[in-house]
């Protein structure tokens, strides 16, 4: 029996086939229009610790994917983080200067170009979804399309910013603030691991499983996110710290206080644990990301 790679060297060999497929899969930027080519793979590329593609990847080894199909899923699904980062950092929502260590896109660009390098990137990915056969039929790769539209829709990441950006200055309860980031955080995070799942093959019981997984570490991450924010710096970052506090907006923290929500998050890291029970060992590197995304220092 082969032994697996260690999780941070097969972490790391998922990270780079990733930097090389967007690489392939964006526009150059000899190709015009250069300046906005040039802008989204500014935005895309050499950065992020990729959890997102990390967690497809992971879905579809446990479903048998192969992994040129994963690619093209874990790149559609991060080109739609990458243009929500972009339009969060410019001036009419989080107004930030840092993303991933250096300059935002409205700051190297400027704002037009970032408003277009988000418009772009979003296009792009569904293209990706609808040009690859990365399905085993067309009716799975229509509901890979239908699955990242609705995680990046109104009911999804996009309405759960316009529900942080209303809810600025003001105290959210605690089932307002979960409803807020299950879709703000959590819609694309579950698209990641169905995505991947439906590169391969399983049934509809251990989808639901997965899916319920995916909800307990997208709450998981925003969570660490918002603890992070308010004790790391922003040179551990990569992006401005304790942008939270300063804006007034509503946080695990400020609902919950640091300590609790710690134990908040290893609460929702032994609910993904148990929605991955029924898998065995396939779901190693599920756990692993788990584990990961919640005892991470950075």
């Amino acid at each position: 029996m082969v032994t697996p790679p260690d999780f941070q060297s097969w972490m790391g060999s998922v990270q780079a086939r990733m930097e090389a497929a967007l690489a392939r899969l964006l526009p150059a930027a000899k190709i015009a229009p250069g300046r906005l080519h040039e802008a989204m793979r500014y935005a895309a590329l050499e950065g992020g610790k990729r959890v997102r593609p990390l967690l497809a990847f992971a879905a579809g080894d446990l479903a048998g994917a192969a992994p040129e199909r994963l690619e093209v899923a874990a790149a559609a699904v991060e080109m739609i983080h990458a243009y929500s980062l972009v339009h969060d950092d410019m001036p009419c929502m989080d107004d930030d200067a840092l993303r991933r260590g250096k300059p935002t896109v409205h700051v190297e660009y400027d704002e037009a170009t970032a408003m277009l390098v988000g418009d772009a990137l979003q296009s792009l990915a569904f293209q990706l979804l609808s040009d690859s056969p990365i399905a085993d039929c067309a009716e799975t790769q229509l509901q890979m399309v239908r699955t990242l539209a609705h995680a990046a829709g109104s009911r999804g990441m996009a309405g759960g910013q316009a529900i942080d950006l209303a809810s600025t200055g003001k105290a959210l309860e605690l089932p307002e603030l979960e409803f807020m980031h299950i879709h703000k955080t959590g819609a694309l995070i579950r698209a990641a691991v169905v995505l991947g799942a439906l590169c391969g093959t399983l049934d509809a019981h251990a989808r639901a499983q997965l899916e319920r997984f995916a909800k307990f570490i997208g709450l998981a991450f925003q969570v660490v996110d918002d603890v992070l924010d308010a004790e790391a710096s922003t040179a551990t970052l990569g992006k401005t710290a304790g942008k939270d506090a300063k804006q007034g907006k509503s946080t695990y923290v400020s609902a919950l206080g640091a300590a609790r929500a710690k134990a908040f998050a290893e609460e929702l890291r032994a609910e993904s644990h148990a929605a991955l029970a029924c898998f065995g060992e396939r779901a190693l590197r599920l756990r692993q990301l788990a584990d990961f995304v919640v005892l991470r220092q950075f």
